[in-house]
């Protein structure tokens, strides 16, 4: 690499390492923990890339890059923060930024970002006049990797026209992700519509939908659940919106790749709304989230007149464990339901275990003792997944969502135990490398030769 980048961070181990790996990258680098030394540097126009944190000392990072825009236009900023949630995503893609990291980042590939700013020119800024008007905080929240990924997809469509494909199980909030691209896009001052099947029925009832519309977003809930007939009318309303062409967008509990396959879905309706698929990680994948989220919910309660309240490390450790076959929607109303039950402002595991239904901790997959077969760790695990649905059958698709859960992490500790060499990890996992390579690609697997030093 070949430039000048500005490093404008208040954490001094973060600033050196960024410095010696730029500096080892053939680049010039100047670090500060102030931004006005950063807004004065980038004045007297030194710097080819700024990569900068929001939360500084003395300002916010991110409200510094309309007047970085306005004093060099066309010099890119990396923005990386601790605030993990999307609002930061938002607000950064909203700022103009080149690029956005949560932090703790990946060096390599905070590097190869830092290159491709090097090489190419920032797009010109556009102005937002409303933002001000926008909630300071979403509910949706999450320090995760798998969070961390929906966010930056989710900044990077939401002023697009792409059509947008979200799917994840029930309660996992969707829509929820529906609504907030439409309030955060070009479009949030036209109306959005939620749509099903009942609305399409008739003959013109697409033509009403698009009247409501106005140009805005359209979202067809549960898409899967919708009959071949109502599938060919939506086709044509995708055609033919007329004057005021609306943005698109559907959710789905299923797969629609399957489902496609098995001739569930119309062919020609798959490829006109997979334009951005976005899949929302269950609460099962983000287990490491369920506290952060506890403190969110308690918090809007206290808001809304609630008692104060506080998990105690034991009942922490229950929700943290528990499946959550309902996901977030689930874990909302337990935690509001202990809010209004618990004796004392701390929730103790008693109270925890009566809202759960005393759900035993849930062991590892991978072998509850030194001894335990793996086979009978799995069943265990399967045993207790069936029982928390009760009477009902868990969602269809249970054979791949199991062989899933088990491959991926498998794969990802083999690649780390192999330093990211796939040659090393396909002879050690006994598959071809080609084999391998599908199922990195497949799984959505970050592979690198390198550990994260950040």
């Amino acid at each position: 690499m070949d430039g000048t980048v500005l490093v404008a961070d208040d954490d001094r181990t973060i600033r050196t390492v960024l410095t010696q790996a730029l500096t080892r990258a053939g680049c010039k680098v100047h670090a500060t923990s102030s931004l006005t030394t950063l807004m004065r540097w980038v004045g007297e126009g030194k710097g080819d890339v700024v990569i900068t944190d929001v939360m500084m000392p003395d300002g916010n990072g991110l409200e510094m890059l309309p007047k970085i825009a306005e004093d060099r236009p066309g010099l890119p900023v990396i923005v990386i923060s601790a605030q993990n949630t999307i609002m930061t995503a938002i607000q950064a893609a909203e700022a103009e930024a080149y690029d956005y990291l949560p932090k703790p980042f990946d060096l390599p590939d905070l590097m190869k970002r830092t290159g491709k700013a090097l090489e190419l020119k920032r797009r010109a800024p556009v102005a937002s006049s409303d933002s001000d008007e926008r909630p300071d905080e979403l509910p949706l929240v999450g320090r995760t990797p798998a969070m961390q990924a929906l966010y930056r997809l989710v900044a990077r469509v939401m002023n697009t026209d792409l059509p947008v494909l979200i799917s994840g199980e029930s309660g996992t909030g969707k829509s929820l992700i529906a609504r907030e691209i439409h309030d955060f896009s070009d479009r949030r001052n036209l109306p959005f519509v939620v749509v099903n099947a009942s609305e399409l029925n008739e003959l013109e009832g697409p033509a009403r939908v698009l009247a409501k519309a106005k140009g805005g977003s359209i979202l067809f809930d549960e898409i899967g659940d919708i009959d071949d007939e109502i599938q060919a009318r939506i086709v044509r309303m995708i055609d033919t919106p007329g004057d005021q062409s609306p943005r698109f967008m559907a959710t789905s509990q299923v797969d629609l790749g399957e489902a496609m396959e098995k001739g569930k879905i119309r062919q020609d309706l798959y490829y006109r709304l997979n334009g951005a698929a976005i899949h929302v990680p269950s609460l099962r994948e983000r287990v490491d989230d369920i506290p952060l989220l506890i403190e969110h919910f308690l918090t809007r309660s206290e808001r809304e007149g609630a008692p104060v309240r506080v998990f105690s490390e034991d009942s922490m450790e229950l929700f943290r464990a528990y499946s959550w076959p309902g996901n977030v929607r689930q874990l909302e109303n337990a935690v509001r339901r202990l809010v209004l039950t618990a004796r004392a402002e701390e929730i103790v595991r008693t109270e925890a275990e009566l809202v759960l239904g005393a759900q035993p901790k849930a062991g590892p997959l991978l072998g509850g003792s030194d001894t335990e077969k793996l086979s009978s760790s799995v069943e265990r695990h399967l045993r207790r997944y069936f029982d928390l649905h009760g009477n009902m059958l868990p969602p269809n698709g249970l054979y791949g969502r199991v062989l899933k859960e088990i491959e991926l992490p498998l794969i990802e500790i083999a690649l780390d135990a192999t330093g990211g060499n796939q040659a090393k990890c396909a002879d050690l996992l006994g598959i071809n490398r080609n084999t391998l390579r599908k199922k990195i690609t497949d799984l959505d697997i970050h592979v690198t030769r390198r550990r994260k030093l950040m």
